[in-house]
């Protein structure tokens, strides 16, 4: 599965996205082979060249190596930092983890109005935090947003701290998690597991996921909907990994079980989104099968989908 991306840095139709980069160097981050080491170099200097100044990031570079956008505190800014602390907790040469310590530094000053930019940030700082547990930057961070993300609301009908279901849902509640475990708040983990739990229920149908779609999804909307997209699985099963990390309860096993069978067909179109052939995973679930297309964050997803099962399976021998 690796091999698809071996010894290219993941590009779109015309350039390259830090976005997709940053979430290659989260996924080879969590891999201890050397043969990977080159791929991790390549990753990181890309994540570095992409950070302006001041910390901010731009996300969008062309095939002519310049810098599409202006630097921002979007998503790629998010993404940024978390690729920079899994390069920290990972397998980083000491020289390049003690330079991305010093980038994450610098961006995590800010703070984003956007909530999932804020969470893709906050799991960086977990990373941080798991190698340097009083590091002030990263609590501040995470600290931020958590408070971001907020309580559950109350009552039973939708808990969810936003209107809507947008995009990588499951990585509000994971950061609960996070920040419950590196602050040692239970009040966090408490309200992470409970909004997981109800994300898991909610997008679970007939025994398999049933995804959010694209277009989102609001208490009144119908399921399914299309299309559904990879992001939301893999997001779901690094949550239920690390919940099942903090409990050791099987519904969370049983999550990241229910994520892998949906690459591998067991979902609303009964159609595989992992390509066997290429090692890669396709763009997205369709109401009557898939879009062809294999992009790098739909590869991506998948790949980091069968990390987390692999380590579930090492975590249960």
């Amino acid at each position: 599965m690796y091999e698809h991306a071996e010894g290219t840095t993941p590009r779109r139709e015309h350039g390259y996205c830090l976005d997709d980069v940053a979430r290659a160097l989260v996924v080879f981050s969590r891999e201890p082979e050397a043969t990977l080491d080159d791929l991790r170099r390549q990753y990181l200097s890309f994540v570095f060249a992409a950070q302006a100044e001041d910390g901010r990031f731009h996300n969008r570079r062309g095939t002519d190596l310049g810098w599409q956008d202006q630097p921002s505190v979007e998503d790629c800014w998010g993404r940024g930092l978390w690729g920079l602390g899994a390069a920290v907790s990972g397998h980083a040469e000491p020289r390049q983890g003690a330079s991305a310590l010093k980038a994450f530094e610098r961006g995590a000053r800010w703070r984003s109005p956007h909530s999932r930019a804020m969470a893709f940030a906050a799991l960086g700082a977990a990373e941080i935090l798991s190698m340097m547990p009083e590091h002030s930057g990263a609590r501040e961070l995470i600290t931020a947003a958590a408070a971001m993300i907020g309580r559950p609301e109350a009552g039973e009908g939708w808990p969810w701290p936003e209107p809507r279901l947008t995009y990588a849902n499951a990585v509000l509640a994971e950061v609960l998690l996070a920040a419950g475990a590196a602050l040692d708040a239970p009040s966090f983990v408490a309200d992470g597991l409970r909004l997981l739990g109800w994300l898991l229920d909610v997008q679970t149908r007939d025994g398999h996921l049933s995804v959010v779609p694209a277009a989102g999804r609001g208490p009144a909307d119908t399921v399914p909907g299309f299309d559904q997209q990879p992001i939301e699985v893999a997001a779901l099963a690094d949550a239920c990994g690390r919940a099942f990390a903090l409990t050791g309860e099987q519904r969370w096993a049983d999550g990241i079980d229910l994520a892998v069978s949906w690459f591998l067909g067991t979902n609303d179109a009964r159609t595989p989104l992992y390509d066997p052939d290429s090692g890669g995973g396709c763009d997205g679930l369709e109401r009557d099968g898939r879009n062809e297309n294999q992009g790098a964050e739909s590869t991506l997803a998948l790949v980091s989908t069968m990390q987390q099962a692999r380590k579930l399976s090492l975590c249960t021998r």
